[in-house]
């Protein structure tokens, strides 16, 4: 337990963020709440038509971030679809965020698929590519791309998001729990790699059960009302953006290592 203070006053005033699968479920809730403690978002994903419903979702609350944060910044969409994308097209997003916004204060790696529930003696390989090139080759591909705008941050933080069967194994759960895993300890070497030289902290954070579609394809039986929604989940990533976790890098956190957290209730 890492015995995290949970702020619920935290800020993100000023800072560029930036989300992948920001169309939907827990990404479209991430760059709400950060929207409203001040950020200027990014809103990455594949389908424009969800991002530009989160879009919506963060300019209905204009009137109310500006009179709480005393600034409002429109947010910004990015169409790009993970699995087809390539190294090109993560450098030409990283130098329009340069352009634009000069830096890149934080990175949230949310964007992800499930792909094929089997055992691997069954796994349709074409899924398993587009699994691991969605969930861990993007990652690889959108943080190098982005590494050196976010050193041009006073407080940078990455974000990886994380999975219990990544952590132990789980029969059928294939290529998304490989990745995951995958994931995890690319995040570890890369805060490493940065603890001394580098402004830039990672870490992963593992929301656990979440209301989510991801969710529902993988447990279709449980009543979605049962565990926690996306909006419960958001103000975490928010904690680990802020700057009172700089000091936190290279873990892999859950709900459970902070402290002073809001209870979280379900529906039924």
């Amino acid at each position: 337990m890492l015995n995290i203070p949970f702020q619920s006053s935290t800020t993100l005033t000023h800072k560029v963020i930036l989300i992948t699968g920001a169309g939907a479920g827990i990404g479209e809730q991430i760059a709400l709440d950060c929207a409203k403690r001040g950020a200027q978002v990014i809103l990455l994903g594949r389908t424009v038509g969800k991002l530009e419903r989160t879009y919506d979702l963060i300019t209905e609350e204009q009137e109310k971030i500006q009179q709480a944060m005393g600034v409002y910044y429109e947010p910004a969409i990015y169409p790009l679809d993970l699995a087809g994308a390539n190294d090109t097209d993560y450098k030409e997003l990283a130098e329009i965020i340069q352009k634009q916004y000069k830096c890149l204060d934080g990175l949230v790696h949310n964007a992800a698929i499930l792909g094929n529930l089997s055992p691997l003696k069954m796994y349709v390989p074409q899924q398993w590519y587009k699994v691991i090139q969605t969930n861990l080759n993007a990652v690889f591909m959108l943080t190098q791309a982005c590494t050196e705008i976010l050193e041009k941050s006073t407080n940078a933080s990455v974000i990886f998001t994380s999975t219990g069967v990544a952590e132990e194994p789980q029969a059928f759960w294939g290529a998304y729990a490989i990745s995951k895993a995958a994931s995890d300890h690319f995040m570890k070497i890369m805060a490493i790699e940065n603890q001394d030289i580098s402004n830039i902290r990672a870490n992963s954070f593992s929301p656990g059960a979440v209301a989510t579609r991801m969710r529902a394809t993988a447990f279709p039986g449980e009543k979605p009302c049962s565990i926690p929604q996306t909006q419960d989940i958001a103000p975490y990533y928010a904690q680990l953006l802020s700057d009172h976790t700089k000091h936190i890098n290279g873990e892999i956190i859950t709900k459970e290592d902070f402290t002073d957290a809001p209870p979280i209730e379900t529906c039924c």
